[in-house]
């Protein structure tokens, strides 16, 4: 079963209880502000996680140098997020392009959510995450297969 990770008080300089080594290393890269956000992207994907049994146990990574959570692959499709120093206003969240999940952003969250392309949302990082919005696109992310057997 999956344990939802510490993340109520982020410390930046010393990464949360059960954070993957790889992601530690590469969080301790980001300027505070990212990192904080990141974590709480991450703490939601593995609240999803525990909420919901058939997901099933997260494997968090990186992939393309960037932070990863992988869902077992009869359940849903890896979801990435990152920061770049070319954006560093933002954080973005990454998910398959040959999904449809960019467009269901796009439908729903019209104004509230900004996609780029049809693999990202970007987050600016000079205001609260919109939690509702953002959960919503990482529940869809993490049961897509088991989702799309439905359909």
């Amino acid at each position: 079963m999956n344990q939802l990770p510490q993340t109520a008080a982020i410390n930046t300089k010393r990464p949360p209880p059960g954070l993957a080594i790889e992601l530690a290393a590469k969080f301790a890269t980001y300027p505070d502000t990212a990192t904080a956000a990141l974590l709480k992207v991450r703490g939601w994907i593995f609240e999803l996680a525990a909420t919901d049994p058939a997901i099933g146990k997260i494997t968090e990574t990186l992939k393309w140098d960037e932070p990863a959570w992988l869902p077992p692959s009869r359940s849903g499709t890896t979801i990435r997020a990152d920061w770049k120093s070319k954006a560093p206003d933002q954080i973005a969240i990454y998910v398959n392009c040959q999904t449809d999940l960019i467009d269901r952003v796009r439908s729903h969250f019209e104004g509230i959510l900004q996609c780029e392309g049809n693999r990202a949302v970007v987050l600016p990082l000079d205001r609260p995450l919109p939690e509702g919005p953002v959960k919503t696109l990482l529940g869809w992310a993490l049961t897509y297969h088991r989702d799309k057997r439905k359909r």
